[in-house]
């Protein structure tokens, strides 16, 4: 049974109490991506833990996974992220600010894993948990987000816990880029609370799954999950497993299913 998340041991921290690692490097990796998609330049990684911090309230979160403890910098309310406009136009909500419970199976299961090397790809990275585990587990990872935020986030945990430089990019699922590659491992948590997002992630996966590679996707029981499951057979995908994990953190008690998939 994974024990989940401890308190929020400091919120709205200031820069003078993140201590941070100075590897004195540049963060260049995928600057071209940002550069087309209109975003800053990318900061050194140290900066932007700074940064982050003056963008907006931060707190910072223990998440336990397996014998690892994870430092997670987020944001303090994620509703303070609301933003009339985006919701408008596509209906964004902010919900890749907060530590799921499903991201904390998903890392469980991934540290549990081997990657030697082995490429891998997180759809919708959020605070970074998930590929903070992968990238532990030896998977070279590139995290893919919708938020611009979400993405400097991750690179500003994957600095703060490991002190290396993570590789993301802004991923639209709807829209893939076509230069996006493959991968040997695709992994994503709590995706499948829409129907549009259930039949979405079979296609996905078989596009961007190398012959012998697999998927995770871990889930609390959304609604669309069995379509999810239908929609798999239906793209010449198989569940090679499905894995049924308890969760447990204070009032929060859920039973999170981990599909394994594969190409039949």
């Amino acid at each position: 049974m994974s024990k989940g998340c401890e308190g929020i041991a400091a919120e709205g921290a200031d820069a003078g109490s993140e201590s941070r690692r100075d590897v004195g490097v540049l963060a260049v990796i995928d600057s071209t991506d940002a550069s087309k998609a209109g975003r800053a330049p990318v900061l050194e990684e140290d900066a932007l833990v700074l940064a982050l911090t003056r963008r907006f309230r931060t707190a910072i979160q223990d998440a336990t996974v397996g014998d690892h403890t994870f430092s997670i910098l987020k944001p303090a309310n994620p509703d303070d992220l609301i933003r009339e406009e985006d919701f408008v136009r596509d209906e964004r909500l902010p919900y890749w600010a907060d530590v799921w419970p499903s991201s904390i199976i998903l890392a469980e299961k991934l540290l549990e894993l081997r990657g030697g090397g082995q490429a891998a790809l997180e759809l919708g990275c959020g605070v970074g948990l998930s590929t903070l585990a992968a990238t532990s587990a030896g998977f070279d990872v590139l995290a893919t987000d919708y938020y611009e935020d979400a993405l400097d986030v991750t690179r500003a945990n994957v600095f703060r816990n490991l002190g290396t430089i993570a590789r993301t990019r802004l991923v639209d699922w709807r829209h893939l880029p076509e230069d996006l590659g493959s991968f040997d491992l695709v992994f994503a948590s709590d995706v499948l609370y829409e129907n549009e997002y259930a039949q979405l992630f079979p296609v996905i996966l078989e596009r961007l799954l190398t012959p012998l590679g697999f998927g995770l996707i871990a889930d609390p029981g959304r609604v669309a999950a069995p379509t999810f499951v239908e929609a798999c057979a239906e793209h010449g995908l198989a569940i090679r497993e499905k894995q049924t994990r308890s969760f447990e953190a204070g009032e929060i008690k859920q039973r999170i299913d981990i599909y394994e998939i594969g190409r039949a």
